[in-house]
């Protein structure tokens, strides 16, 4: 819902800059000259401008079509959609003990206060650097500021001092999203967004106060910024979240970033050589009616015949370039996979059906998860991909826990070179340091029926499993005329793991008490189209019931997952209390959900596995690992002084 200000003119003011700076740069929205009007003008304009804004109000409160009321927000004068769902509900009687279990143990997270979207990852002098979204004050998305961390190796992180806060006029609503490039020389510059004192959008230029320092601890915004403003015919709001920079073939520096004009979702293209002056390309690197706004757009080349990362620059025959955007309407992470021309710095995509942000298109992620980012990683040659989780519980709730949102487990991304329509995302290596104890399972369940799985602590978990189908009762199922065909299947509509189908739902039930009441199920369901048909197979997560809370955000999350000719059914299941991340087929469909259990937590939270298909006995082989906390924490002395040698 837009704010009223978004009626009034839009003034880019002129501020003092550098004589470095060139007065180009500096552009105004609409330029006001003063003129002398009567009194009695002035008081008419006043009224007819409230009459406007009581129309516009309750335009807006009746476009909403739902009976949740909408909360206007400091997001709502920036010019960004709600970070969380303001639902008018009352309110869970949510306890400490409960709300303290929900704090993730091996899932990045500040210590307090608000966070969301992930910013300008890199790995730098020996070091991984995380910076992220972060709200000085509380819980709730507002004075947003850039959090630092920093971790040898992904996993275990040391919360530094902020690395930038709102503190000058061209970023003082908001120090927003930005992206790190590192340049031929090694040195890093920082692209990001900023939200003037009048709520316009602008890209802002930092670097490192002193590149020697390894923990990159002071940054210093340059002095001409902002250096890049909204163009002729992009609104002072639409204008966001710049990405790393990619050489061309002239030897120039190019970036993309986030718009549109009206419905139409853009990525409008600049090129420079300095990163203080750009210049504007006429084509749009892609564009996409209908989509809205696209905001934190990643843009990255993979590989057609290797499994590695490749660095943002590289092109070439063997590659393929994947553009993804954040639709701003939707919260969802849309990407797809397609060409692109350095000439005149347009991509197309390989197959129109899945174009970025259209309801057929593919998704990093079919569950909470959100304003992801990607990075190279020189060190071990891979992309790394992070993605924010939101919350799915009431604001209420988050303001009495002091704390909101975590960042997913860091992925690597590939292409999937099997079927060359779709990326891998995986959980990073150095996730297997936190594995402690396992038990391997083999277990053959019977149609509608449900075995708990001998694990002592559940909260903490990592599991890895295959699943066969019975070969006999898949034979005489997709050989009976009288299996009712399920072509449109959904697993958002289709009422979640408790309703049986001929060869599914079948999987895990997390977090679940000994009453089954409370419960997650992340699942596999495989539907046939009739008689010797082919089959299709759908990845799930069931939140319907994983709370008793009535504040909470609950619904079915998944997707059709490509199975190709002899492969077995596998997923992997990361449980780290109130998140649960579920890859699968080798991460080609992934699903994040967060939960927020009032029974089944601590010693009460049980794993169970089931198989709810009333025709099918499945197999399935497993291993379960108790995972350890990864102590994410302030640094200390002897803390910098291990980074410093590790540097």
């Amino acid at each position: 819902m837009a704010s009223s200000d978004a009626l009034l003119p839009v003034i880019f003011r002129r501020k003092p800059l550098s004589d470095s700076r060139s007065d180009d740069l500096i552009l105004e929205s609409r330029r006001r000259q003063p003129i002398k009007v009567h009194r009695a003008v002035i008081l008419l304009l006043i009224a007819l401008y409230v009459t406007l804004i009581v129309i516009h109000n309750g335009s807006a409160s009746k476009n909403c079509g739902s009976d949740e009321t909408m909360t206007k927000s400091p997001a709502h004068l920036a010019g960004v959609s709600e970070k969380r769902n303001f639902r008018k509900t009352e309110p869970f009687a949510w306890n400490n003990t409960m709300l303290s279990w929900q704090r993730t143990a091996f899932h990045f997270q500040p210590e307090k206060n608000w966070m969301n979207d992930p910013n300008g990852p890199l790995f730098y002098k020996g070091l991984y650097h995380f910076f992220y979204q972060y709200n000085l004050n509380g819980a709730v998305w507002g004075d947003i500021a850039w959090g630092h961390a920093v971790s040898k190796d992904l996993i275990h992180w040391f919360h530094f001092p902020l690395a930038m806060v709102p503190d000058q006029w061209y970023d003082a609503n908001g120090v927003w999203t930005g992206s790190a490039t590192l340049l031929d020389d090694g040195s890093i510059v920082m692209l990001y967004t900023g939200s003037t004192d009048n709520f316009v959008q602008v890209l802002n230029l930092a670097y490192p106060e002193d590149p020697s320092d390894p923990l990159l601890m002071k940054w210093t915004k340059f002095s001409g910024n902002p250096v890049l403003v909204p163009p002729p015919g992009i609104g002072a709001k639409d204008f966001r979240d710049p990405t790393t920079a990619w050489k061309t073939l002239d030897g120039k520096w190019r970036i993309t970033i986030g718009s549109k004009v009206n419905r139409t979702g853009i990525s409008l293209v600049y090129d420079t050589t300095d990163f203080k002056t750009y210049e504007k390309l006429d084509n749009l690197l892609h564009q996409v009616p209908d989509t809205g706004m696209w905001e934190c757009i990643d843009f990255y080349p993979v590989s057609k015949t290797e499994i590695n990362g490749l660095d943002t620059s590289v092109n070439g025959p063997d590659v393929k370039h994947i553009l993804k955007a954040s639709m701003d309407d939707t919260r969802i992470d849309h990407y797809a996979i397609g060409t692109y021309y350095d000439s005149n710095g347009t991509w197309i995509p390989d197959d129109p059906i899945f174009d970025v942000g259209i309801s057929t298109g593919l998704r990093y992620d079919y569950g909470k998860f959100y304003a992801s980012k990607t990075f190279y990683d020189r060190n071990k040659r891979r992309r790394i991909l992070w993605g924010w989780i939101g919350e799915s519980d009431s604001e209420a709730a988050d303001v009495q826990k002091v704390w909101s949102s975590v960042q997913s487990i860091p992925r690597t991304v590939v292409l999937d070179t099997k079927t060359g329509k779709n990326l891998l995302q995986w959980p990073v290596e150095e996730v297997k340091s936190l594995r402690l104890s396992s038990k391997k399972f083999d277990m053959k369940v019977k149609p509608e029926t449900v075995v708990q799985v001998d694990v002592s602590s559940t909260a903490q978990l990592d599991i890895e499993a295959e699943f066969e189908i019975n070969k006999e009762d898949l034979k005489k199922i997709t050989g009976d005329e009288s299996v009712e065909a399920e072509e449109d299947f959904s697993c958002e509509t289709s009422g979640g793991s408790t309703v049986s189908g001929a060869l599914g739902p079948f999987g895990f039930s997390v977090l679940t008490d000994e009453s089954l009441s409370e419960q997650t199920t992340v699942y596999f369901y495989v539907t046939t189209k009739g008689k010797n048909s082919e089959l299709k197979t759908f990845f799930c997560t069931d939140t319907l019931r994983s709370t008793m809370a009535n504040d909470v955000v609950k619904s079915v999350y998944g997707s059709f997952v490509p199975v190709l000719k002899e492969e077995k059914l596998t997923m992997r299941i990361l449980v780290d209390h109130s998140i649960i991340e579920g890859f699968g087929q080798g991460g080609r469909t992934c699903i994040t959900s967060r939960v927020y259990p009032t029974e089944a937590t601590y010693g009460a939270a049980k794993l169970f596995l089931f198989n709810n298909a009333f025709n099918a006995t499945i197999t399935a082989s497993f291993e379960v690992w108790q995972m350890n906390s990864a102590f994410i924490r302030p640094y200390s002395a002897a803390d910098l002084v291990l980074l410093h040698n590790s540097s």
